[in-house]
């Protein structure tokens, strides 16, 4: 099993790759034949989580989505950095009170 640390930092750089596509789609909102990327995310088995990127079958825009993912992926990575910070401080306290 993976750390909480390390499994944070997964849940960040997916919320990041979530974040880039977004900003991809909305940068190519209006080009012809353009078709949108997405990101799918697996559970990992010894925790956190693993990203690909596809594009969608068909072209067309959705800022809509566009707009919701960044929001998505906003408040993803804040939420697995608070989880971050939180585990850092708690080793922190552990390892000062050891000593």
């Amino acid at each position: 099993m993976s750390s909480t640390s390390a499994i944070a930092l997964s849940g960040m750089n997916a919320a990041q790759t979530s974040l880039q596509a977004s900003a991809h789609n909305i940068a190519n909102f209006g080009t012809t034949g353009f078709r949108r990327q997405r990101v799918d995310q697996i559970a990992a088995a010894d925790g956190g989580v693993a990203t690909s990127l596809a594009q969608e079958p068909a072209s067309g825009d959705s800022e809509v989505a566009d707009i919701v993912g960044l929001l998505k992926a906003k408040n993803a990575f804040l939420a697995n950095l608070a989880v971050f910070r939180t585990a850092d401080r708690m080793t922190g306290a552990l390892l000062n009170r050891a000593a």
